[in-house]
């Protein structure tokens, strides 16, 4: 397929162009600082962090993390961001989500400053990317994506997009950013089908007015298909995230190495990797390449 967009190359790509400015930034003395701050032991969120961690140290970045317990209030919260705030060392703040029940996410992400709101989730941020002001900064996944399409030639103009169950940390910044490209007499029509399967669709169109048709039993059939493959095939990144939070509900630590081998085994099928940690944990014993691979090859030969 000449189609695929090759997500690794366009990100080799750009860690290497992150590596020559914050090389450059250091020659001006300056060495860019990033503050994670995680509260409670959500698994997943265990594993996002450490891989930012790990992906700041490759790039030079200077990083620091604060695990705060799950009782943490939120005016305790607030006072470590106003002290990250007021860091000349810091340059960054990523609050990482999700935080616990009692604290007001919205109020959390809009205390910490807009020049140091690295997520882009501060009301003067997305107000810069509904204007189309560059002087922000852009949530990751989004502005991850456009990267994506326009390191790959895919051309934009005239094209249609569909978002499914725009959330707000990721669907509805993609609508912002793409409305922001579109040239001053483009036309967005919206249609907003609520409870459509648990979340709603929104389709997006630059091209003239039309009529839309819509079959929403057929559209709904559609979209229950599209999330099953986008569950049942996750990239490796992705992949290797779930791996990892599967086996931190069971608190076993496996080596990336083993990380690494799973993933490229499992063809990237989430499913198969909750059965791998599963049966991996009921031998009770480490869990090695060699266990990984004893267990896979005896999956396998079951399949057949």
């Amino acid at each position: 397929m000449n189609n695929l967009i090759d997500g690794r190359a366009i990100a080799a790509d750009i860690h290497q162009e992150t590596l020559v400015r914050v090389s450059a930034l250091k020659h001006q003395g300056i060495q860019p600082g990033l503050a994670f701050v995680r509260v409670g032991e959500d698994p997943a969120s265990q594993v996002y962090v450490g891989m930012k961690e790990k992906k700041a140290r490759e790039l030079g970045v200077l990083s620091h993390t604060t695990v705060l317990p799950e009782t943490t209030t939120q005016a305790e919260l607030l006072v470590l961001i106003a002290r990250l705030n007021a860091d000349p060392r810091c340059h960054g703040i990523l609050v990482q989500a999700p935080l616990p029940r009692h604290i007001d996410a919205a109020l959390i992400y809009t205390a910490v400053s807009p020049e140091k709101d690295v997520d882009g989730f501060h009301p003067i941020n997305v107000g810069r990317l509904m204007l189309g002001d560059a002087g922000g900064f852009l949530p990751c996944t989004p502005a991850g994506v456009h990267e994506l399409l326009v390191r790959s030639r895919v051309p934009l103009n005239g094209a249609e997009a569909a978002l499914i169950d725009p959330l707000e940390l990721e669907g509805r910044p993609v609508l912002l950013d793409r409305a922001a490209d579109a040239d001053d007499e483009s036309l967005f029509h919206l249609i907003n089908l609520a409870n459509s399967g648990g979340g709603a669709l929104l389709l997006v169109s630059r091209s003239a007015p039309r009529q839309w048709s819509v079959d929403l039993p057929d559209l709904r059939s559609r979209l229950d298909a599209v999330r099953a493959v986008a569950i049942a095939a996750p990239d490796d990144a992705v992949l290797s995230a779930i791996l990892r939070a599967r086996f931190a509900e069971r608190s076993i630590t496996p080596s990336d190495d083993v990380i690494d081998y799973l993933v490229r085994r499992l063809d990237r099928s989430a499913e198969t990797a909750a059965a791998v940690v599963e049966r991996l944990d009921a031998l009770h014993r480490p869990v090695t390449r060699v266990l990984a691979r004893q267990v896979l090859d005896a999956m396998d030969a079951a399949a057949d």
